[in-house]
């Protein structure tokens, strides 16, 4: 199982893009796996014959054997490899040990052994029911019998069915996969399984409000004068270039701040400070039944105009699914913006271990004095969510006012 994230301990294999004894070349898509992140195609790292060892639905843990690339079929000790019942503790999982031996059963004693291929399930499932693994011809990966098989011939309902194998020109690429349809129950709700994108936001922002004593400073943004700037540039901009948005001027008012604030930037770790040499900042994307974070990388060393490019190929890469690790791997600071839902403040939840997360709101009108005449302002709300350990109230409120003097004046943030 290949680590595709910074933060992945564990993966789910959605479906093999290559058949079992397919010979496969270097950077052929070989499988797509569920991360905690995203979903993922790994290519092939090698060239040689595909063994499958993991079949599709088994999760295993980082490091754990999901296939072997070579000239020689697996040892029957290498493809038979236990995978530990998902636990709803979430509690990490031990690398499986292969079995010792296949196992090997006498049919209809007849006295003639003959080894049998099932996942770990399917095992359980023909001890409790009392059913003859020896007898079933598994529909699986190389003939492994899957829980499926033993619930058809036991004729019981298989409640947690595993996934079918799925052929390479049927299978949708996207964020995250789609939640399981919601089951009936008999109290007058329905339930609903999560993602393991979903598990993971709520692990970790779980873990986030538990173990980050967080505050929040907030101020409001006049952005009159970026909104006249965006309207020139507007004027000129010339196809196929992005116009960039309001959120790609904040991105640039956050990478310049942050570059003055090294605490900012950084994180608390283990009783240290560790301040973050680039400036990275992740922007918050809404995904299907999920949110992705993908990274723009040495934000302060982009102009205003390459980062607007880099924000639409993130953005379509998190809906499409072609995110890469290296997209969503890095950030040092975050920002999440609901303004384009009219949401007028959002108090955004820390993402550790960074030190801070900015919540933007939607600009608004306001009425107001200038020059004892009544005009309208444009008002945007800014909120810092910020660790306390790392970032103390002078230096939030600092490192916010900074963010809002460039945003007000917009023609800094293109020097």
């Amino acid at each position: 199982m290949p680590s595709l994230s910074d933060s992945m301990q564990e993966g789910t294999i959605l479906s093999w893009l290559r058949e079992d004894g397919e010979h496969v070349a270097v950077g052929d898509e070989l499988v797509e796996i569920e991360t905690d992140k995203a979903t993922m195609t790994y290519e092939s790292p090698a060239e040689g014959t595909l063994r499958i060892v993991a079949g599709v639905g088994e999760t295993l843990p980082v490091g754990a054997p999901i296939a072997q690339l070579g000239d020689e079929p697996a040892a029957p000790s290498e493809q038979l490899v236990e995978t530990p019942e998902p636990e709803a503790s979430e509690q990490p999982v031990e690398t499986p040990e292969p079995l010792p031996a296949p196992v090997v059963v006498s049919t209809n004693g007849s006295g003639s052994d003959h080894e049998v291929r099932a996942t770990p399930l399917a095992r359980r499932m023909a001890s409790a029911h009392g059913v003859d693994l020896g007898v079933l011809e598994g529909t699986g990966p190389r003939g492994r019998i899957t829980r499926a098989d033993v619930a058809a011939s036991a004729g019981i309902e298989d409640e947690v069915a595993e996934p079918p194998r799925v052929a390479p020109a049927s299978v949708p690429t996207t964020a995250s996969a789609p939640a399981s349809a919601p089951a009936p129950a008999g109290n007058g709700h329905t339930t609903q399984d999560l993602t393991r994108v979903q598990q993971l936001i709520a692990r970790r922002m779980s873990e986030a409000k538990a173990t980050i004593p967080e505050f929040q400073v907030q101020t409001e943004a006049d952005i009159d004068a970026l909104l006249a700037l965006r309207a020139q540039l507007k004027e000129q901009a010339e196809p196929p270039d992005p116009m960039p948005s309001l959120n790609d001027f904040i991105v640039k008012a956050c990478a310049l701040a942050l570059r003055r604030y090294p605490r900012a930037n950084g994180s608390y770790r283990d009783g240290r400070f560790e301040l973050h040499q680039h400036v990275n900042v992740g922007i918050a994307v809404a995904a299907t039944d999920a949110l992705v974070v993908p990274t723009i990388a040495d934000a302060d060393a982009r102009s205003v105009g390459a980062i607007a490019r880099e924000a639409r190929r993130l953005a379509a890469a998190v809906r499409d699914g072609s995110v890469t690790p290296r997209d969503l791997a890095g950030a040092t600071f975050s920002v999440s913006n609901l303004g384009m839902y009219g949401m007028t403040a959002i108090t955004p939840v820390i993402n550790p271990p960074q030190a801070a997360i900015l919540g933007v709101g939607a600009a608004r009108a306001v009425p107001a004095l200038r020059d004892g005449e009544l005009v309208e302002r444009r008002l945007m709300t800014l909120t810092l969510s910020c660790d306390h350990r790392i970032l103390y109230g002078a230096d939030a409120a600092e490192f916010l006012s900074d963010i809002r003097r460039g945003l007000e004046s917009p023609l800094t943030l293109l020097l």
